[in-house]
């Protein structure tokens, strides 16, 4: 089994997992094959050597959705559609998911172990009043959060943290999906909507106005830091996936007391998804044994157990709520009632070399160095569905 799980809360996790599967399999071997790297990028990359030069985990760690693309046009991994009727999981996932995970001939090729949302706004609130803004932060539209942005730099505070680059992507989607709505949103990684058109301009327009609200020193942070700014009083927002949870948890801050997770400002309503997920390689020795971990890992037990070290929900809906933190019960909630679209920064909307592609159009636009206007900026960015 191939991660790039190695450190911290998700180590911790993967390990309560492990202790499930070898309990539920006590007659498998298991081995812990992971590799330390930022965001699994080193992972990815000795990962992609061991797939082309024939040697294989059985099972590797994927963000589910058209990350997997190249790896399935590679023949690396295998359609593991069966799997989910033999195990049940089509009856306790949501539709929508199912519809996210599926390819467009009907294949599925990972199991999620848990569901992120990163359509999330961290606020401090004692921030917000101090400065006469509504302290529940909730937006109905990005110009309404302009308005109250321009308040507190007005006033000398740092109105939105933001880090480093892929940090800025995150924003970009949220500020895609909060402008445009799920439908048009999602129909940028489809193809139906317009990447010229006036809709996405008037998104990245709202994308440059929010980065003018900004730390300076962003290109030399990550999440963490632009998270801490938030649990110390130094910035009043912050928009980031639900893993942010875990800072403030570690500083022992009451949510709706001490920081205010919200969906991100014209976001309500929609769970912006993704997945840490699992497959089945192609071409290994025992897939029956590879099976079996999927089976843990889509399981009611497995599913509870690392989901609630982790921070993040489980893909299945037949779990008792009560275990969970009241943040999390939130995502349930929201993961059970809302639209479900696909996160641009995190592998679920667009294949790596897209990502990629847009990134480096991001970072031109509002690097140290981006000296872009808008027009440039939705030109570089069309150019990437070629």
């Amino acid at each position: 089994m191939y991660t790039w799980w190695a450190a911290g809360v998700e180590k911790t996790g993967l390990d309560a997992l492990v202790t499930v599967f070898e309990e539920q399999h006590p007659d498998i071997e298991f081995k812990n094959d992971s590799v330390t790297g930022g965001g699994g990028s080193a992972a990815k990359d000795n990962l992609q050597s061991r797939l082309e030069n024939q040697n294989p985990p059985d099972t590797f760690l994927v963000h589910a959705g058209a990350e997997l693309d190249d790896y399935i046009k590679g023949g690396y991994v295998q359609d593991v559609s069966g799997l989910y009727k033999k195990f049940g999981l089509t009856d306790v996932f949501p539709k929508d998911l199912i519809r996210q995970l599926s390819t467009d001939d009907g294949k599925i090729y990972s199991v999620p172990s848990n569901i992120h949302r990163a359509n999330m706004m961290w606020a401090n609130p004692k921030v917000l009043q101090d400065n006469g803004i509504d302290p529940s932060a909730e937006y109905d539209s990005i110009d309404a959060f302009i308005a109250d942005l321009d308040k507190l730099e007005q006033a000398g505070v740092t109105p939105l943290s933001v880090g480093t680059t892929w940090t800025q992507v995150h924003l970009l989607e949220t500020v895609l999906l909060g402008t445009l709505g799920p439908d048009a949103y999602s129909g940028l990684w489809d193809g139906t909507t317009d990447w010229t058109s006036l809709e996405v301009t008037t998104a990245l327009q709202n994308f440059k106005t929010l980065m003018s609200y900004t730390n300076a020193d962003r290109s030399n942070l990550d999440w963490p830091e632009a998270t801490q700014m938030v649990i110390d009083g130094d910035a009043a927002f912050n928009i980031m996936g639900d893993w942010a949870v875990s800072a403030f948890d570690e500083a022992e801050m009451k949510l709706g007391t001490d920081y205010v997770a919200v969906p991100a400002p014209g976001t309500a309503g929609t769970f912006d998804f993704l997945a840490d997920s699992f497959t089945m390689s192609a071409n290994i020795l025992d897939p029956e044994n590879t099976e079996a971990w999927l089976e843990t890992v889509s399981s009611v037990e497995g599913q509870v157990t690392f989901n609630k070290i982790k921070g993040s929900i489980p893909a299945r809906t037949d779990i008792d709520r009560d275990e969970f933190t009241e943040y999390q019960r939130m995502a349930i909630k929201s993961f059970d009632e809302d639209t479900i679209v696909s996160s641009l920064a995190h592998g679920a909307a667009v294949p790596v070399s897209r990502l990629n592609a847009i990134t480096e159009a991001t970072n031109d636009f509002v690097g140290d160095n981006g000296h872009q206007d808008v027009a440039t900026f939705q030109a570089a960015l069309a150019a990437t569905t070629n």
